[in-house]
Formats: C-alpha cells, sequence, structure tokens
C-alpha cells in the first residue's frame, strides 16, 4: 500500500499524526501540492510539486494511483476519482468515503456550489480543531491496522 496526501489544504494538526504513522509502518508515501509543503522528514515520503493549474495535483495522484492505496483528502471530487480506481479515501476529519457515500457526498457538494453560484451565502464548514485531528488519527489507525499488509 502507498498513502497519497492530496497536500494543497492539509491541515497542520495532522501532520504530526500522520508522519508517526507513516513512519511507525514504513510506508510509502507521496506528498504532492501545488507549493511547498511538508510532513516531517522520513525516507518514507516523497514530495512532489505539481503546476498550479486547477486539478493538477488530482490528476497527479490519480495517475501514480493504485488498487488498495489510501489517499488523503478533502477534495470530493477527488476522492471520488479515487473509488472508482478501486482505492481508498479519507477526508481530514477523519471519515472514510466508499462506494456507498462518495456519490452522495459529491451531489452535497455540487448543490452547495450551485446555490453559492447563484449568489447566496452559505456556511462553509466548522473550523478545524483538535477533535477532528483526533477523529482522523482514530480513522487513519484503524485504517491502517486493517489494510497495511508491510
Amino acid at each position: 500500500m502507498t498513502i497519497f496526501i492530496d497536500g494543497d489544504a492539509f491541515p497542520n494538526l495532522l501532520k504530526p499524526i500522520v508522519l508517526r504513522a507513516i513512519n511507525k509502518q514504513q510506508i510509502k508515501t507521496y506528498v504532492i501540492s501545488n507549493k511547498k509543503i511538508t510532513i516531517g522528514e522520513s525516507q518514507s515520503i516523497s514530495y512532489s510539486i505539481v503546476d498550479t493549474k486547477a486539478d493538477e495535483a488530482d490528476d497527479k495522484i490519480v495517475q501514480m494511483l493504485s488498487k488498495d492505496d489510501l489517499v488523503i483528502t478533502a477534495d470530493i471530487p477527488l476522492a471520488s476519482r479515487v473509488i472508482d480506481l478501486e482505492a481508498h479515501a479519507i477526508d481530514h476529519r477523519g471519515d472514510m468515503y466508499t462506494k456507498d457515500n462518495v456519490k452522495q457526498y459529491l451531489a452535497i457538494r455540487n448543490l452547495m456550489q450551485s446555490i453559492r453560484d447563484s449568489g447566496e451565502l452559505t456556511k462553509g464548514p466548522a473550523p478545524f480543531g483538535q477533535k477532528d485531528a483526533q477523529m482522523f488519527a482514530n480513522s487513519i489507525n484503524s485504517f491502517l491496522q486493517k489494510y497495511n499488509k508491510n
């Protein structure tokens, strides 16, 4: 298994959590972003900076992805592409995207975008905090225990 991190909006609170998991299980990890992002130093982590064009990081992740890899992203369209390729995706708050829920997440995202495009003001997600980081830590640790077969 390989982990891919969509690095452009990766919360700082998650960096030490992910670094510990990567180092503990020695999982090959790629951080893909359109600017310099540092999760931490590890022989298991490779950093790749892509062009700033829309979806460039997403496209690179999908291009490199294999079945059963894990992608960490809050980007629902990317998560949908990942699930279509029979890989796994988890968001920054610890929610796993699945075949059963990703289309629903995508539909809600598109509906909210349509509402915003019509001029309505909508609330964004609640601020990311320590509780979210803990939920993410629990989710990723559980996932890695189940799926990582070093």
